[in-house]
């Protein structure tokens, strides 16, 4: 759960939110990315991509943490990278690729609402 001593996160539940599915999204990327490391060059694809999400996801929950003007721009680039990755994860029997698909779903639905 984000900080509720940020006064603009806390009064925004949406951001809140956003910033909780972003963490979460960097950590199942990390931890997907490394066990697809043990799999070999075929899962090459999901590895960089959920390398990029945890990147831009870190990112996009700075941003929003510090209140920034840019953070709505970088969430529709976040959910468009998160959907991208949960297609990829998804298509891998993987229990961590699953887990990994299920979490972008929801990181990418929270990013798009931050968006609009």
């Amino acid at each position: 759960m984000a900080l509720t001593a940020i006064d603009h996160v806390s009064a925004d539940g949406q951001m809140e939110e956003c910033i909780d599915n972003c963490v979460e999204a960097a950590q199942a990327c990390e931890w997907c990315a490394d066990e697809c490391a043990e799999l070999g060059e075929e899962m090459a694809r999901c590895i960089r991509l959920c390398r990029d999400v945890a990147d831009v996801a870190t990112l996009h929950a700075r941003l929003m943490a510090r209140n920034s003007t840019t953070q709505s721009d970088l969430a529709a680039t976040c959910a468009d990278l998160c959907e991208e990755c949960a297609d990829e994860c998804a298509q891998h029997d993987h229990d961590h690729c699953q887990t990994c698909a299920e979490v972008l779903r929801e990181c990418a639905e929270s990013c798009r609402a931050m968006a609009n």
